[in-house]
């Protein structure tokens, strides 16, 4: 059997996040647009890849109706200008869509299929609300295969508390307002700006641009986190301060065999060493991360003291809590989310694996002394999803 190739994540960008509903500035644009704004601005980034060298397009949506359906690979590789001779698809693993993109394109790469594909994700939660229109089977129900509290996640997040005690509001506050404040300092230092690809949008003031998440609270203090209600449980302990928001934006990004980015010119900013999704019980989704970590790091005979990195998402605070909880890492350790993370940029559901990736690739540039890093989600329905990449500028004299 032939040895596997290697697979690299060449780029990626990402439309600037909005809040979802109608005071959002993405009301009024279609979710097919913003993820062909995504694709033009990734294109334009790389104009060394010929256009008809694109083999495939990934596009991940979890409410997949409207103007967020009709196959979105395929259909918005033709609205970003792609030859018609290049095919696409859709994907839904909820959350981990733009992560599941990239994992499945990145499986027909190792295996010689494809050269170079385009993996992303869209959601649009102002115009299509999670779960929208959808008719759960009621055996869910009827035959307690799940609980009822596994369709809402607010509900499930409070599971965890309830499982672990330990893991305190007060602590889940205290990561969530360091989140907001590392995103401030991000976009302070252009961390941020790099990746983001701009959208003209329209509201009754007439057109404007949009050029930075909206949902960003940098002056957030954990005074103002602590008054806030409890919305999915009397006295509980998960906020709308401690949770990832309800957003509208898209990712894309290029993945490409190291032989192909090579030969076209293309960087390589990570490459793909494992990945790993796993199941866990509905009830506690958020746990899911734990598993399919454990799962990337034995496919790629790794433990966790070799990641140097990491870059989770913020679902909720404390979901992120009981993975470093479980790994044994401190809630304010410096490798965790150094960017901050979902809870200030917002997690527009289906796109977000792909900001994760973005924001690795940014901090593996700054740090030659890291060799590994970790992105990872937790999934609705009881899932996680674990990729982990190694640093194309590692420096083994300055680490491990």
């Amino acid at each position: 059997m032939a040895e596997r190739t290697d697979v690299v994540f060449v780029d990626g960008v990402r439309t600037p996040f909005g809040r979802a509903g109608e005071k959002g500035m993405y009301w009024q644009t279609r979710a097919d647009d913003l993820i062909v704004k995504a694709m033009i601005g990734l294109l334009e980034r790389n104009p060394q890849l010929p256009k008809e060298r694109v083999d495939d397009v990934a596009i991940a949506a979890t409410t997949q109706q409207g103007d967020q359906g009709l196959t979105l690979g395929r259909t918005s590789a033709i609205l970003a200008g792609l030859p018609k001779t290049v095919p696409g698809y859709a994907i839904d693993r909820m959350c981990a869509g733009a992560m599941t993109s990239v994992t499945t394109v990145a499986g027909a790469i190792a295996f010689g299929a494809y050269d170079v594909a385009i993996a992303g994700g869209v959601e649009h939660m102002g115009r299509h609300p999670m779960g929208f229109n959808a008719d759960p089977n009621p055996r869910f129900l009827a035959e307690r295969l799940v609980s009822e509290d596994a369709l809402n996640m607010g509900r499930t997040a409070e599971r965890i508390h309830d499982r672990f005690p330990h893991l305190t509001k007060e602590r889940s506050d205290r990561f969530a307002m360091h989140s907001q404040h590392k995103a401030a300092a991000a976009y302070e230092a252009g961390k941020i700006q790099p990746d983001l690809v701009s959208v003209a949008v329209r509201s009754e003031q007439g057109w404007g641009l949009a050029t930075k998440d909206e949902a960003l609270r940098p002056e957030t203090s954990m005074d103002a986190l602590a008054a806030l209600k409890t919305p999915f449980r009397p006295h509980g302990r998960v906020t709308a301060g401690n949770s990832s928001g309800l957003n509208d934006g898209a990712t894309a990004a290029l993945i490409a065999s190291a032989d192909a980015a090579s030969e076209l010119g293309l960087p390589a900013k990570m490459r793909l060493v494992s990945f790993a999704f796993a199941g866990v019980e509905p009830e506690i989704m958020g746990i899911g991360p734990v598993p399919s970590t454990e799962k990337a790091l034995k496919k790629a005979g790794l433990t966790i003291d070799d990641i140097g990195l990491f870059d989770l998402n913020e679902a909720f605070a404390v979901q992120v809590l009981a993975l470093l909880d479980h790994f044994g890492i401190d809630d304010e350790d410096p490798r965790v989310n150094s960017y901050g993370g979902a809870i200030a940029y917002g997690h527009p559901l289906a796109s977000s694996g792909v900001r994760l990736m973005l924001q690795l690739a940014r901090q593996f540039e700054e740090h030659p002394e890291v060799r590994y890093g970790l992105t990872a989600m937790c999934i609705g329905l009881g899932q996680g999803g674990s990729v982990i990449w190694e640093n194309p500028h590692y420096d083994g004299k300055k680490g491990k």
